[in-house]
């Protein structure tokens, strides 16, 4: 039989474990998932998030080792993305006196849109307060951490923050606290998310941890992974940290390569980071995943991007890591666009728009070389690298 966690003397995490969750919206994960719900036993039964919909019957079977589902009160839900609110038809059906707790009006009308008008459903915004009997839950709003609706829900008698996406991570394991686990596992897995999913709203989560500023509490329980009862005080700093957009001086060097002369610019583009003493990581997209690269793109102040010339423009790898990039928003960058061509470099060129559309500081050209390497050729791509490298370098030393 499924079982519930207590996390806290009447406090049970109840979630649901995906275990097999290797791709999630193009983004690997490859620790699995944890959909993460929790059941607080009051004189108001409450059950804080449901779960992604394949897992609502491991959600109801862990509730009904501490409670009949059916006498739940309120179902808080924090934020109306299918993970976290597929559960609540099944959850609605079982328990037809429950009410609906969500953010008002976004979270109404996104749950209305999803489910349909026969959900009870009770709105709130920031500073609205539920008393469920010895405990008092308040509400913050969080927008755009990461959807317009998301919201947190704060237990001060338990000093606990139901922190929705916030300070998740995706990983699946038999341990729920980050003690068992281990802080640098975590902080890994912790970093993925952030990169990959938060990055985009950095400004967002810096209102968001100004708004929890006041609050005091021991405990983060988040929707995906982990809960933080350890190192509250260690990712509520990395958050501030990634938030602030503030890279370290740090460089990564990302390409593919068709006949090696890219990959060798590549390598003396790395070089020449490192004789500057700055650590450096040199990574081929034909072997690494474009949402761990971002997991790197969130510490690094240089990001040097290469491509050849295939059939009048990048390469089809290149092209899409360029993309999803830009979707995610890094600011503050310093982008260094490189890579061979034969007849035209038209690949190279590209790089250097997609790179100029992220804002990044560019040189005045893509740095390319024609045909194939020659020892010549990397001296000069050398020296230009640590040319332009030193505009910013000296700055920050």
């Amino acid at each position: 039989m499924l079982k519930a966690v207590e996390i806290k003397p009447d406090v049970f995490w109840v979630g649901g474990i995906d275990w097999n969750e290797r791709n999630f919206h193009g983004y690997t994960t490859e620790r699995g998932s944890t959909y993460n719900a929790y059941l607080i036993m009051d004189e108001k039964i409450t059950l804080i998030d449901t779960c992604k919909r394949p897992f609502v019957d491991e959600l109801i079977e862990r509730i009904g080792t501490i409670v009949d589902p059916a006498k739940i009160d309120y179902i808080v839900s924090n934020h109306v993305e299918m993970d976290h609110s597929g559960g609540l038809p099944a959850l609605a059906e079982i328990a037809p006196n429950a009410t609906i707790v969500t953010g008002a009006p976004k979270g109404v009308a996104g749950l209305t849109a999803h489910y349909g008008e026969g959900l009870n459903l009770m709105g709130v915004k920031t500073g609205d307060t539920l008393d469920i009997g010895r405990r008092t839950l308040t509400f913050v709003q969080t927008p755009m951490v990461h959807w317009p609706d998301s919201m947190v829900t704060y237990d001060e008698y338990d000093q606990i923050l139901f922190s929705n996406d916030s300070f998740g991570q995706h990983y699946a394991s038999s341990k729920r606290f980050d003690d068992e686990v281990g802080l640098p596992e975590v902080l890994v897995q912790a970093k993925k998310y952030y990169a990959n999913i938060v990055m985009p709203y950095g400004k967002n989560v810096e209102a968001a941890l100004k708004a929890l500023s006041g609050l005091s509490f021991d405990m983060i329980a988040p929707a995906h992974g982990i809960i933080w009862r350890s190192h509250v005080p260690e990712i509520l700093d990395m958050y501030a940290k990634w938030s602030s957009g503030e890279p370290d001086e740090y460089a990564l060097v990302v390409y593919d390569s068709m006949w090696h002369t890219t990959e060798a610019m590549a390598v003396e583009i790395t070089e020449a980071f490192v004789e500057m003493g700055i650590p450096a990581r040199l990574l081929d997209l034909k072997v690494n995943h474009i949402s761990d690269i971002m997991a790197e793109v969130l510490s690094a102040r240089y990001i040097a991007v290469g491509s050849p010339t295939l059939n009048k423009t990048m390469m089809p790898t290149v092209s899409a890591f360029l993309c999803y990039m830009r979707g995610l928003a890094p600011a503050g960058r310093v982008g260094i666009p490189f890579g061979s061509y034969g007849w035209a470099p038209m690949g190279p060129g590209e790089v250097y728009s997609a790179l100029e559309s992220c804002k990044f500081t560019l040189p005045e050209a893509p740095l390319t070389h024609q045909w194939v390497e020659d020892a010549d050729g990397l001296n000069a791509l050398h020296d230009a690298v640590v040319e332009f490298v030193s505009l910013f370098h000296d700055k920050v030393e």
